[in-house]
């Protein structure tokens, strides 16, 4: 009788200490994505032109870049935070995930792969748009398949991403100062600066 209760007390503290790390977790996640949202906009939903769209996308995809911005392979250009109590204060992605572990990063990226994707409301220019969206079957639609509007390639969603963003992007691939696929670097190499306006306008154009 007396180790049943002993086995009894001790699942019971097991129990309750699962329960309080999940607790742990649901309030780690929540702060570190409440920071997140300073710049990145409300579940990950944007509304500056320079600071990407990231509600939606892969956690696969989430977490790649994140890895890459900790171990500095991608470049991290200053800016600062849009809102909350730190508004103002200059800050880059690099710090930022420097100070994520391996697991805050996933946590990060599930909740942020189970957001909307909220496409950006810009301007774009329809000749080109057309012209973007020939060169994207040609060039782009095998690794972001239905236009880029599709998560599950783990390779982003150009479209509806911010154009002053996604200029930045293809600058950075262009440079060297972001990772890139040996396949993607070929096909890159083949599009002129009028080639990837074009695209980004196509991009630019998905509501």
């Amino acid at each position: 009788m007396k180790k049943s209760i002993n086995y009894r007390l001790m699942a019971g503290v097991a129990m309750f200490g699962l329960f309080m790390s999940s607790v742990a977790y649901g309030a780690d996640v929540k702060k570190t994505t409440e920071a997140c949202a300073n710049c990145h906009g409300k579940a990950g939903a944007s509304t500056e032109h320079d600071v990407p769209i990231i509600g939606g996308y892969s956690e696969e995809f989430l977490v790649n870049n994140l890895t890459a911005y900790k171990n500095q392979e991608r470049s991290c250009p200053e800016t600062e935070y849009r809102s909350g109590s730190m508004k103002g204060k200059k800050t880059d992605m690099c710090k930022i995930a420097k100070e994520l572990g391996d697991s805050d990063m996933r946590q990060v990226a599930q909740y942020f792969s189970k957001q909307k994707f909220v496409r950006a409301k810009q301007k774009f220019d329809p000749e080109l748009a057309r012209k973007g969206k020939e060169l994207h079957e040609m060039y782009c639609e095998k690794c972001h398949s239905e236009g880029g509007t599709v998560s599950t390639d783990d390779s982003g969603m150009p479209a509806g991403q911010w154009a002053p963003y996604l200029k930045q992007a293809f600058e950075e691939f262009n440079t060297g100062k972001r990772p890139i696929a040996k396949k993607m670097k070929l096909k890159m190499d083949e599009l002129s600066k009028d080639d990837i306006e074009a695209l980004i306008n196509f991009y630019a154009s998905f509501k």
